[in-house]
């Protein structure tokens, strides 16, 4: 069985498939700001996005997007203006930026169907 940290890293493994498959560039993974962490920033046609990813194995923990909370939002938030401030002016051409979700919902047990991948563009806005 698979440590949480493990299903995370597998399950940001499948967004950042998932998201390549629907045209967006992984610009970084696994991106650290002292505590803070940013699991995927992506770029297409002029947006950026942050997202968050959260996997859980069938439904008894909850729903995958119920992990992301109001205090987890703000530490993304953070991360991601240190981000930006890192990037400067090697930013590419930006008309949004925003903060999207992706949902992973791995099967119960392995070998036992799909994962199923959501991804919920503009999940929350800035301060929300």
């Amino acid at each position: 069985m698979a440590l949480p940290h493990e299903r995370g890293r597998q399950g940001e493994g499948m967004a950042a498939d998932h998201l390549a498959a629907a045209g967006w560039s992984v610009l970084a993974r696994n991106w650290r700001d002292g505590p803070r962490e940013l699991d995927l920033v992506v770029y297409r046609e002029g947006v950026l996005a942050f997202v968050e990813v959260k996997t859980r194995r069938g439904n008894r923990c909850g729903l995958p997007l119920e992990g992301i909370t109001w205090r987890k939002r703000r530490e993304v938030e953070r991360a991601a203006a240190a981000w930006i401030r890192d990037r400067g002016s090697d930013l590419p051409y930006l008309n949004a930026i925003r903060f999207d979700a992706v949902a992973v919902r791995l099967p119960p047990h392995p070998h036992e169907g799909e994962a199923e991948v959501h991804h919920l563009e503009d999940a929350w806005w800035t301060g929300e």
